[in-house]
């Protein structure tokens, strides 16, 4: 008989649901884009459920929850680590991945995989916005663009426009200096996404590159934010549609695996 397993990542940003059937096919997945502390997490589920026809949990044959605020789930009382789900997810997705470039709402990370699909190393950074998904909804709150266009604008650039300052409120600054003297929106948009490379490409150096270079998180759906990242490490990046569903694909497969286990 079929078992099928859920995976839930509640992020800062965003909270994302996958069930997957026979740890091999994705059979629903949701994204609502809120996270945690709000209703996304409860909607999330129940949309991913409806999509298979099922109204509660409990008629899977198991969940594990992740993310930022995988505490929070009391119906999901398996957690696992975001890292060893985001590792598992990529694997999936990319059987030859050796390194991981993940940027999230509230962070971004660098992780090093080995052959199997296991976590050997992570660099990551959580201290400051710069170099997270919440610094290009800042950046484009003030350039007045709607997220999704970004990567249409960093396309259309024709200039390199520098935007040195590595801090989010500076870098707000600047970008309004950049508006008063003339700059295009569209070269603005390029210099940020090479501003947000340059820090998260450094976290990837740090852990060390390696191909095939996968990159994950919601960001990774902006194809201008990937080329800027791209040219600076040097290596061709994979994406998949499924990039922002990374960590909730990983914790439906250790779900299904904690599942297997237990029949033993």
């Amino acid at each position: 008989m079929s078992k099928y397993t859920m995976g839930i990542d509640v992020g800062s940003t965003a909270s994302k649901c996958v069930i997957i059937k026979d740890g091999k096919e994705i059979v629903a997945k949701s994204v609502i884009s809120v996270g945690t502390g709000t209703s996304g997490p409860a909607r999330a589920i129940k949309q991913a459920l409806e999509e298979i026809g099922l109204n509660s949990i409990a008629q899977l044959d198991g969940a594990v929850a992740t993310g930022y605020g995988r505490n929070s789930l009391e119906e999901v009382p398996v957690q696992m680590s975001e890292l060893s789900c985001h590792a598992k997810g990529a694997y999936f997705l990319f059987p030859k991945v050796r390194t991981i470039i993940d940027i999230g709402g509230q962070d971004s990370k660098a992780l090093k995989v080995g052959d199997n699909g296991m976590l050997e190393n992570f660099v990551m950074n959580d201290k400051c916005a710069a170099g997270t998904g919440r610094f290009l909804d800042v950046i484009a709150k003030v350039l007045e663009v709607d997220l999704k266009d970004l990567e249409k604008l960093d396309e259309q650039s024709k200039l390199d426009v520098t935007i040195s300052s590595t801090c989010t409120v500076f870098a707000e600054s600047e970008v309004i200096s950049q508006l008063a003297k003339g700059t295009k929106i569209e070269d603005i948009v390029k210099g940020i996404h090479t501003a947000i490379a340059s820090r998260v490409g450094s976290l990837a150096k740090r852990v060390g590159i390696k191909d095939q270079v996968v990159m994950t998180g919601g960001v990774a759906l902006n194809q201008g934010m990937v080329r800027a990242l791209e040219r600076n490490i040097g290596f061709k990046i994979y994406t998949s549609e499924y990039c922002q569903l990374n960590g909730a694909i990983g914790a439906a497969l250790f779900a299904y695996q904690k599942c297997l286990q237990a029949e033993k």
